[in-house]
Protein backbone atom coordinates (compact mmCIF):
# COMPACT_ATOMS: atom_id res chain seq x y z
CA UNK A 1 0.00 0.00 0.00
CA UNK A 2 1.12 3.49 -0.60
CA UNK A 3 2.07 6.45 1.80
CA UNK A 4 -1.55 6.72 1.86
CA UNK A 5 -4.77 4.80 2.27
CA UNK A 6 -8.01 5.18 0.72
CA UNK A 7 -11.21 6.00 3.38
CA UNK A 8 -13.30 2.89 3.46
CA UNK A 9 -15.82 4.38 0.75
CA UNK A 10 -14.83 2.57 -2.28
CA UNK A 11 -13.83 5.15 -5.65
CA UNK A 12 -13.12 8.82 -5.52
CA UNK A 13 -13.56 9.12 -1.70
CA UNK A 14 -11.36 11.31 0.79
CA UNK A 15 -7.60 9.99 1.11
CA UNK A 16 -6.75 9.41 4.51
CA UNK A 17 -2.26 9.83 5.19
CA UNK A 18 -1.60 6.58 6.26
CA UNK A 19 -0.81 6.79 9.89
CA UNK A 20 -3.26 8.96 11.02
CA UNK A 21 -6.51 6.04 11.67
CA UNK A 22 -3.85 4.01 13.77
CA UNK A 23 -2.74 6.87 15.38
CA UNK A 24 -6.20 8.16 16.45
CA UNK A 25 -7.51 4.68 17.31
CA UNK A 26 -4.12 4.29 19.78
CA UNK A 27 -4.77 7.39 21.24
CA UNK A 28 -8.73 6.42 22.13
CA UNK A 29 -7.35 3.10 23.64
CA UNK A 30 -4.92 4.85 26.14
CA UNK A 31 -7.58 7.72 27.14
CA UNK A 32 -10.18 6.15 27.82
CA UNK A 33 -12.09 4.49 25.30
CA UNK A 34 -13.80 7.05 23.46
CA UNK A 35 -12.64 10.74 22.31
CA UNK A 36 -13.84 13.43 20.77
CA UNK A 37 -12.97 15.49 17.58
CA UNK A 38 -12.79 18.85 16.70
CA UNK A 39 -12.17 19.74 13.18
CA UNK A 40 -10.10 23.04 12.53
CA UNK A 41 -9.12 24.37 8.99
CA UNK A 42 -6.15 25.54 8.81
CA UNK A 43 -6.16 26.94 5.19
CA UNK A 44 -3.63 25.82 2.68
CA UNK A 45 -1.67 23.60 5.81
CA UNK A 46 -4.58 21.30 5.87
CA UNK A 47 -7.28 20.54 8.81
CA UNK A 48 -6.61 19.95 12.30
CA UNK A 49 -8.29 17.22 14.36
CA UNK A 50 -8.00 18.00 17.91
CA UNK A 51 -9.00 15.23 20.02
CA UNK A 52 -10.06 15.28 23.60
CA UNK A 53 -10.13 11.87 25.33
CA UNK A 54 -12.43 10.75 27.98
CA UNK A 55 -10.10 11.37 30.63
CA UNK A 56 -9.61 14.82 28.85
CA UNK A 57 -5.94 14.21 27.59
CA UNK A 58 -5.51 16.18 24.21
CA UNK A 59 -4.25 14.72 20.93
CA UNK A 60 -4.12 15.90 17.48
CA UNK A 61 -3.51 14.69 14.12
CA UNK A 62 -3.65 17.23 10.94
CA UNK A 63 -5.36 15.90 7.38
CA UNK A 64 -5.31 17.57 4.14
CA UNK A 65 -8.88 18.60 4.03
CA UNK A 66 -12.21 18.53 5.71
CA UNK A 67 -13.57 15.40 3.95
CA UNK A 68 -10.46 13.58 4.74
CA UNK A 69 -11.15 14.62 8.62
CA UNK A 70 -14.71 13.82 8.56
CA UNK A 71 -13.58 10.59 7.18
CA UNK A 72 -11.02 9.95 9.70
CA UNK A 73 -14.45 11.14 12.43
CA UNK A 74 -16.58 7.99 10.48
CA UNK A 75 -14.31 5.03 10.03
CA UNK A 76 -13.52 4.98 14.14
CA UNK A 77 -16.55 4.14 16.29
CA UNK A 78 -15.94 5.56 19.49
CA UNK A 79 -14.83 9.16 17.75
CA UNK A 80 -17.28 11.64 17.87
CA UNK A 81 -16.77 15.06 16.34
CA UNK A 82 -17.75 17.87 18.32
CA UNK A 83 -17.01 21.81 18.68
CA UNK A 84 -15.53 23.71 21.32
CA UNK A 85 -18.59 24.14 23.45
CA UNK A 86 -18.29 24.57 27.55
CA UNK A 87 -18.53 20.83 28.41
CA UNK A 88 -15.93 20.08 26.15
CA UNK A 89 -13.57 22.69 27.18
CA UNK A 90 -14.38 21.68 31.13
CA UNK A 91 -13.26 18.06 30.20
CA UNK A 92 -9.90 18.97 28.21
CA UNK A 93 -6.63 19.11 30.56
CA UNK A 94 -3.80 20.31 28.27
CA UNK A 95 -0.53 19.32 29.76
CA UNK A 96 1.54 21.83 31.43
CA UNK A 97 4.00 22.01 28.67
CA UNK A 98 1.33 22.32 26.05
CA UNK A 99 -0.15 25.48 27.99
CA UNK A 100 3.29 26.75 28.22
CA UNK A 101 3.98 26.53 23.72
CA UNK A 102 0.05 27.80 23.41
CA UNK A 103 1.29 30.90 26.03
CA UNK A 104 4.20 32.32 23.70
CA UNK A 105 7.34 33.37 23.61
CA UNK A 106 6.43 36.16 25.13
CA UNK A 107 4.96 34.65 28.15
CA UNK A 108 7.62 32.08 28.26
CA UNK A 109 10.50 34.67 28.09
Amino acid sequence: MSDQQKSATEGAGPVIPSGVLPAVREFIKDHGGSAKAVLQNLGRIGVRITLVGADGVMGDQVVPNMEAAKAVVDAVPDLEAAEWDRELTSTATPAPEHARRMAGWLANS
